[in-house]
C-alpha cells in the first residue's frame, strides 16, 4: 500500500480519536453529529500529520507527542469550521 494511502487510513482511524478531543477542548457547544466529529477530527490528523512531517516532529524514538498535540489543535480548527458552518445552514 502507498504511504499517502497508509496515511489517509491511519488519519482516519485517528479521528476517532483526536475528534471528540478537539470538541473537548472547543468552547461552547459544538452542534454536528458523530459522523462529522470522526471526519473533522480524521482531516485534521491529516493535516497535523503533514505539518509535524514538514516541521521534522514526526519521526521520533518514542511517543511522537508534539506531533499529536499538532493534529488535535489541526482537528479542533476543522471542526470548529464543521460545526460552524452547520450553525449557519441550520439557520
Amino acid at each position: 500500500m502507498g504511504y499517502w494511502v497508509w496515511m489517509i487510513i491511519v488519519s482516519l482511524i485517528a479521528g476517532v480519536i483526536f475528534g471528540p478531543l478537539a470538541r473537548l477542548v472547543l468552547p461552547g457547544k459544538q452542534n454536528i453529529s458523530l459522523g462529522w466529529t470522526i471526519l473533522g477530527g480524521g482531516i485534521g490528523a491529516f493535516i497535523g500529520g503533514l505539518i509535524a512531517k514538514l516541521i521534522g516532529v514526526k519521526d521520533t524514538s518514542g511517543p511522537d507527542w508534539i506531533q499529536y498535540l499538532i493534529q488535535i489543535v489541526c482537528a479542533a480548527i476543522v471542526v470548529a469550521i464543521i460545526s460552524s458552518r452547520q450553525s449557519r445552514a441550520k439557520v
